[in-house]
């Protein structure tokens, strides 16, 4: 079994971009508390500040985490192509073929 430091070297670019949003919402929280806005004006007006901010500050890692997603999306279809080949040779094993292959693509019946 692979440990996460193989299937996720490095830091996670998504996680690390979702922490810098937060804290950016949390200090416009904390400033427009400070700044006497109170209920729901508070966390709508510090919604659009932290909008605001983070898409302004945060593009190095908005683009890596999109790259990150990106190839991971890449990762599962080209993975998902070579599952499908093993799948069919475990299924043709298991219906007894000598060979391994099947003439037929549909389940076995």
């Amino acid at each position: 079994m692979a440990s996460p430091r193989d299937l996720y070297p490095g830091a996670v670019p998504l996680v690390l971009y979702t922490l810098w949003r937060i804290l950016i919402f949390v200090a416009a929280l904390v400033l427009g508390y400070l700044a006497g806005l109170g209920s729901w004006l508070l966390v709508l007006v510090a919604a659009v500040v932290a909008f605001a901010v983070s898409y302004l500050a945060l593009r190095g890692p908005r683009d890596a985490a999109s790259l990150w997603l990106a190839e991971r999306a890449e990762r599962r279809r080209a993975g998902r192509g070579a599952r499908d080949v093993d799948a069919e040779f475990e299924d043709a094993a298991v219906d007894g073929e000598p060979d391994g292959r099947r003439d037929d693509a549909g389940p076995a019946h």
